[in-house]
Order: structure tokens, then sequence, then C-alpha cells
């Protein structure tokens, strides 16, 4: 059956869906999703995501050739905060929130920084663990809404749609919160995520990923109210089938950015890609610094 090009097309602006034998901390209950009014029971919990994609994460969205230009970039921001709070004897220290298996946190580690790994899946950390040969991230179990582990941080890092996977409002403003409570003097948080067509698209999607020995279908739908798009990677091969769930709750730029206001956060650089290329309303994607604001 072949595919109308339209909804897929409509749909791109999605973007990629997607952001140890190990000790870690533990912070709260990174296993359990609190049932509220705003977040019911749904069986979808900070976990989920992670441990459901946790075996194919490399290979699927593993090395890439933003990779270098998001190290660099960081890894400046991180030595410049550091700068200002008077810590040159000290690397610069930097939190991943939703670290997964180490794809920016592990080269910024190799660049001299003093790294944190926050993830809400065991399966993921395990992941960290086997590819960080050297015990450079200190890894940590715990959710990104908080609590978080103590500062300050130089940078708080969430990229690949990381804050996304937060699926409610209240969650990703008390991650926010979070955030801003763990920022050193001079430090920020970098955020980098797809810009939604918040007035397009289509509410269901269909898209043939992959087609070898194994067929990848990602089938998701989207919840306008809420602002929320639930889906599955499909995996049909020899072995059966496999169903690898994710979700999200995509906001705009501008609703971000007053999150960040509440929060205490102020913008202070907003580019299209990690390369600093400027930012215009038909960016695809966004990556956006906030640092501390004045008087708070």
């Amino acid at each position: 059956m072949a595919l109308d090009p339209a909804p897929v097309l409509a749909e791109a602006r999605w973007g990629q869906v997607e952001g140890r034998g190990y000790r870690c901390s533990r912070l709260g209950s990174a296993q359990e999703e609190a049932v509220t009014p705003d977040r019911p029971s749904t069986g979808y919990g900070p976990s989920t995501y992670g441990d459901a994609f946790a075996d194919v994460y490399d290979a699927w969205y593993g090395d890439g050739p933003d990779v270098a230009l998001a190290v660099a970039l960081v890894a400046g921001l991180a030595r410049d905060g550091a700068a200002l709070r008077a810590r040159s004897p000290d690397a610069p220290r930097l939190l991943e929130l939703g670290v997964g298996t180490g794809r920016l946190a592990l080269p910024l580690a190799a660049e001299g920084l003093d790294v944190m790994g926050l993830d809400a899946s065991t399966a993921m950390l395990a992941r960290l663990a086997a590819n960080d040969h050297d015990g450079l991230v200190v890894p940590v179990l715990g959710h990104m809404a908080g609590p978080l582990p103590d500062g300050p941080f130089d940078t708080v890092l969430c990229a690949f749609n990381g804050l996304l996977n937060l699926t409610s409002a209240a969650d990703q403003a008390a991650c926010l919160h979070a955030v801003r409570h763990v920022l050193g003097p001079g430090g920020v948080l970098v955020v980098e995520a797809f810009v939604p067509d918040l007035e397009g698209g289509s509410d269901r999607h269909v898209e043939v990923r992959r087609i070898g020995d194994s067929v990848l279908l990602d089938v998701s739908i989207r919840e306008p109210q809420g602002q929320v798009v639930r889906g599955q990677q499909v995996e049909l091969g020899p072995a059966g089938v496999r169903l690898r769930p994710w979700r999200i709750r995509y906001l705009g730029t501008d609703e971000l950015d007053r999150l960040a206001t509440g929060a205490g956060l102020r913008l202070a650089h907003r580019w299209s890609d990690w390369a600093r290329s400027p930012f215009d309303p038909g960016a695809a994607r966004h990556v956006s610094v906030f640092e501390a604001a004045a008087g708070v």
C-alpha cells in the first residue's frame, strides 16, 4: 500500500521524537508516575521510553553530524560559567537531563568537564555504563521534574527533545524550577528541541522508517488539547512484533519562554541549530540558552 506523502510531510515538523554492572545515585522515585488530574494513570511513566529504546538507541540515534557541534557549544558555555564563578582550579560542572546512553555526556566528559547524567531508566543507565569504559560520567537515577542532584552546575543540558519527554505542562514547569535552583552564578540551561507546527499537521500519522530484514513503522496520534503525541515504534521481523512506546508534550518557543520566566530564567540566546545559525519563525529546531533572571 502506498503512503499518501501529505500527512508525512505535514508531520515533518514534529522532528525526531526522540531526546553498569554499575552503581548510581537514586533521587526520589523515577519508576512511578504520580496520578493527578493533570497526569492521569496511563501505564506510561518516566522510565517507559528509556526502557523501551535502550537496546536500539545507539544504533538508531547514536553518533550524528551534530554531536561535535553540540559538544563544542555546550563545553564552551560550561567553561564560561566556571570562569564567572571563579572555579578555575576545578573542572566545569555539567548536569545532563535524560542522559540516555551518553551520546553527548561522554564526549563532554572527554573534554574535561565534570559530568553528571540523570535518567529515569535503569536500562539506559546500564547502556551508559557499558559505553563509559573509563567511568567519566556520574550516573543518577531520577526524574527530570525533580528533585535534581545538588548543584551548583555551570551548565544543565536538556537535548534532543528531552524536555518534551515530560508529558505534562506541570512537569515541564517543575523541571525548569528545579534547574534554576541548581544553577551556579553565571550558569545556564541549554534546551534543544524541534519547533512544532501548532496549526497544521495531521492528528494521525503512520510512517515507514525502515525496510530490510525487518520493517520499522512509526505510528502516532496527536491530542491537540493537551499538546500530547502518543506513539509506537512498531518493528515487524522474523522474531515477531516488537512495540516501543513513546510520548511527548510539545510546546512552542513562546510557551517555553513563559515557563522559563515563571521559573526565574530568562532567554539569553536562541539559534536554529548547534552551529549557532540565526533562529527564525520557519526554523525546524531550536537551541535555546537560558540564564538566571536578575534579582531572582
